[in-house]
């Protein structure tokens, strides 16, 4: 059976006391244990001015799979990362793609477990510092832990809440990562990144979950760096914090959902809007004020939803566009249905019961109401029901 192929891509600058020390360390007693994987090293250099690559250059004789990428000049991380998938795939016949630092803060040892994790099902394998087993160095300063914690919940919470990888990747920010090319990252699009700095990272992570890849979490004891230079600079956290911003605002869920908002704050001033035309007609009437109010609204409130059935279609859910005449009236139907049941039954139950329960508290009822359970109720229904992707 032929082995797959594990290309483990390392970005290199100004490491030349690590770089002879890592590759030989990898060749000779981390890739023999890996027995069922062909593993290469491509090592991504961008010119470094201490002559890392040219330490690379002279192990290859010795190490036919290794590789070396040479940028002509300092390009950063996350350029070196991208040119280096690249490489991987089109040239070194990559199954597995394994980001990996060249100064030993990566353990090489858990070469073996990530790839043991990939036979065993797993998409992409992250070396967590969160987890049990796994943890931040201990020559790591105040500063330094306090921006890896609080940057890495910030990131989680932007990019994943509140959705089941919020709670299942506890580790965003780690760098430490094999990924199943077939299926993943052959489909990802690496031309057009919001970062060529540490941002990547996120990127990279976004896309691969995006992409439905099926997450494993290791233990990561991340070393304190010995030798060379950190690629860690004054920007990083600017830099990565703006990435994860961008990656959830034009995330197509976080823009469907803000078209659900803006539909429905329409809809709310189409029901005050035409409460006051029908209240103005039925005025006249012989019926008295309280059954004109409840006319006029629940008339308004016809008209604020058949609003909200027509821009939701052609706005919100555009891409589940419903256009067949027989599907409009059935869809209409049943956001009718829907609508008067999240809309009104179950928030003017809840209302009745907390009003019973704590007293007449009407304007904080339906801010709960309204916000806990009216709005995630209809964006469920309509995703789930009305506007469902085929």
């Amino acid at each position: 059976m032929k082995k797959q192929t594990a290309v483990v891509v390392v970005p290199t600058y100004n490491e030349a006391e690590s770089i002879g020390e890592m590759i030989d360390h990898l060749f000779t007693k981390t890739f023999p244990k890996v027995a069922n994987w062909e593993c290469k090293l491509l090592i991504v250099d961008d010119t470094s001015p201490d002559g890392t690559y040219k330490i690379v250059e002279k192990l290859k004789s010795k190490y036919p799979n290794l590789y070396l990428y040479l940028n002509k000049e300092k390009m950063g991380i996350g350029f070196a990362y991208v040119v280096g998938f690249k490489e991987a795939m089109s040239k070194l016949g990559a199954d597995v793609i394994i980001e990996f630092d060249g100064d030993f803060q990566h353990p090489p040892e858990t070469i073996p477990v990530m790839l043991k994790e990939i036979d065993n099902g797993a998409d992409y394998v992250l070396g967590s510092r969160k987890v049990k087993g796994g943890s931040n160095p201990k020559g790591w300063g105040f500063k330094r832990v306090f921006f890896s914690e609080v940057g890495g919940l910030v990131a989680r919470f932007v990019l994943f809440f509140p959705f089941k990888n919020f709670f299942q990747i506890t580790d965003p920010t780690t760098g430490l990562k094999a990924s199943r090319v077939k299926g993943f990252v052959d489909k990802m699009d690496m031309d057009h990144l919001y970062s060529m700095k540490f941002g990547y990272k996120l990127e990279f992570l976004y896309k691969m979950v995006k992409l439905g890849a099926k997450v494993k979490e290791i233990p990561l004891q991340f070393g304190l760096r010995q030798k060379g230079e950190s690629k860690i600079s004054s920007g990083t956290a600017k830099d990565i914090f703006r990435s994860v911003f961008l990656l959830r605002w034009h995330d197509e869920t976080t823009q469907k959902f803000l078209k659900f908002g803006i539909v429905g704050g329409f809809g709310f001033v189409v029901n005050v809007v035409f409460a006051r035309v029908f209240k103005a007609f039925l005025i006249n009437t012989e019926f008295g004020i309280s059954l004109i109010n409840g006319l006029s609204n629940a008339l308004a409130a016809e008209m604020a939803i058949i609003s909200n059935f027509i821009w939701n279609n052609v706005w919100t859910f555009s891409q589940q566009k419903i256009t067949k005449v027989d599907s409009v009236i059935k869809k209409f139907f049943a956001f009718n249905v829907s609508s008067l049941l999240t809309g009104v039954a179950i928030p003017s139950s809840v209302i009745a019961v907390l009003t019973l329960a704590f007293g007449d508290y009407l304007f904080a009822y339906q801010i709960i109401a309204i916000f806990g359970l009216t709005v995630p109720l209809n964006w469920i229904v309509y995703n789930k029901l009305i506007w469902k992707k085929k």
